[in-house]
Parts: structure tokens; C-alpha cells; sequence
């Protein structure tokens, strides 16, 4: 078990991330620039290790020490005694690259580095640090704590030891690795978010109301949340980096986002974090 863990993005993933990580009793560096973030972030495990504590599915004493697990800083040398660095910093190719290069000559050339990107490329991020052959993909999924999936993603120099040591980590983690192939959107966003943007274009060209979109797929196609429901819960903006990030690496006009994501992205609606996106969350 790696004894340091830095998780760099105090977002919802990082936190959730940082969460299972403390649970699986590492030692968690959870690394921000925004201090807005870092409070937020421990707002957020404190919370949902209650909501356990609540369910009788974890001791009081246990969340505590969860807690005491979980040391924030805006400091990213502060990842310098990792064992295992994983990025969970904004979907952007040029973002994600600059924080790697800085933390490849930050961390140990032997730790395990690992982006939970949704759909960017490994082999490039891989080619910002010194190492390419320690670096992989650790695709969670949202709520982190309660989904049981990892996709695991090898870039074109990862090594066989370094997929083997991300697999034993997943499962440290309580979690199902699952392998894919370094291709945009692996598997889960390329099947994934056409399906959303397809009932986004139903939204523009008034084939139905939202509402009724979400209600077909919940109940007649037993999907557990409707399409732009789940839409609003990932982030309108991090649907459209997505597509965008499929287009480009297809070079397939069916990959197009929709012009109506476009729109609410650019107005500010991006679904549940902003208040407002195909459905209202004012007072929720």
C-alpha cells in the first residue's frame, strides 16, 4: 500500500478520490491552487463520510481518522513524497500538461502518475513528464465513494508493471478495474456522450420537453438517471470538452456537440455546480 497519495484538483472527483484513497488508509496530500476549493473539498468528505456514519456503514471513530487522513495544501511540492500522484485537475489537454510537466520535476521518477481524465489522450499526457512508462489512465466515475468503477487506460509507453500496480491499486481502492485502450473517450464517453449530446439535439429541435426525454430513456430504457439529468450532473461544460475532444480526434462530424450545448456552456448554465442547466437546482 502506497504510504503518500497526492490528489491534485479539489474539485467533486478530487475530493471523492481523495476520500477512497484515506479510507484505504494512505496518507492523502489533497493539492489546490484555490484555497475556495480546498475548504470546500473538505466540506464535501466530511459530509458524505457522515452520510455513512448515518447508514451505519462506517464508525464514527472511522470517519474521524478518514478525516485526520486528508491534509489539503495549495502548495504542489507538497506532492514531492508521493508514492502515487493522481491529477484530477479541468478536462483540458493544455492544463493537464502543464501541471505534469511541473510535477515530473517535483515527484520521484519511481512514483505511479495517473490522470483521471475522462477522454485526453494518455500517450500525450505521458509525454510531459520524465518517466512515460510510470504514467496511466484512472478514469472514476461521479459520486467517486459510491461508484465501483475504474477505467483503466495505458498509454503507448506504460508499462506492464505500471498496469499492474494501478489495477492493485484500484482494488486497495474497493474498486473494478477495468481496462480500455488509449482512444478518445476509451470506452465510457465514447459511448456515453453522443447518447447525451443525441438527446440534447431532441431538446433543440423540440422533438420533446426535457422532462420527457429523461422519463423515455429512465423508463423504457431502464436507465437509472435520464440522459440530461446526468448531463446537469456531470457539468454541461466538461459534456461539451468531451465532444470536442471527440470530434477533434475522430475528425466524424457525428461527434458535433450540439449547438444548444454550446449556447447554455457559453451562458454560464452549466447544470447542477451552476444552479441551472436543462433543469433548475434554485434552493436544492
Amino acid at each position: 500500500m502506497p504510504k503518500v497519495v497526492a490528489v491534485i484538483g479539489a474539485g467533486t472527483m478530487g475530493a471523492g478520490i481523495a476520500q477512497v484513497a484515506a479510507t484505504a488508509g494512505c496518507a492523502v496530500k489533497l493539492i489546490d491552487t484555490r484555497e475556495a476549493a480546498l475548504e470546500n473539498a473538505q466540506k464535501v468528505v466530511a459530509n458524505s463520510l457522515q452520510r455513512l456514519v448515518k447508514k451505519t456503514l462506517m464508525e464514527q471513530t472511522a470517519a474521524y481518522a478518514v478525516l485526520k487522513r486528508i491534509e489539503t495544501s495549495s502548495d504542489l511540492n507538497q506532492a514531492a513524497s508521493a508514492a502515487v500522484v493522481i491529477e484530477a485537475i479541468v478536462e483540458n489537454e493544455t492544463a493537464k500538461a502543464q501541471t505534469w510537466t511541473q510535477l515530473s520535476t517535483i515527484c520521484s521518477e519511481m512514483a505511479l502518475f495517473a490522470s483521471n481524465t475522462s477522454s485526453i489522450s494518455i500517450t500525450k499526457m505521458a509525454s510531459a513528464i520524465k518517466r512515460p512508462e510510470r504514467f496511466i489512465g484512472l478514469h472514476f466515475f461521479n459520486p467517486v465513494p459510491m461508484m465501483k468503477l475504474i477505467e483503466v487506460v495505458r498509454g503507448n509507453r506504460t508499462s506492464v508493471e505500471t498496469a499492474n500496480a494501478a489495477v492493485e491499486l484500484a482494488q486497495l481502492f474497493g474498486k473494478t478495474a477495468i481496462e480500455a485502450r488509449d482512444f478518445p473517450g476509451f470506452v465510457s464517453n465514447r459511448v456515453l456522450m453522443p447518447m447525451i449530446n443525441e438527446a440534447i439535439y431532441c431538446v433543440y429541435e423540440n422533438v420533446a420537453t426535457p422532462l420527457a426525454i429523461d422519463e423515455i430513456m429512465k423508463l423504457g430504457m431502464a436507465h437509472p438517471m435520464g440522459p440530461l439529468a446526468l448531463a446537469d450532473f456531470i457539468g454541461l461544460d466538461v459534456c461539451l470538452a468531451i465532444m470536442e475532444v471527440l470530434q477533434q480526434g475522430f475528425g466524424d462530424p457525428k461527434y458535433r456537440p450540439c449547438p444548444l450545448l454550446r449556447q447554455l456552456v457559453a451562458a454560464g448554465k452549466l447544470g447542477k455546480k451552476s444552479g441551472e442547466g436543462f433543469y433548475s437546482y434554485a434552493g436544492k
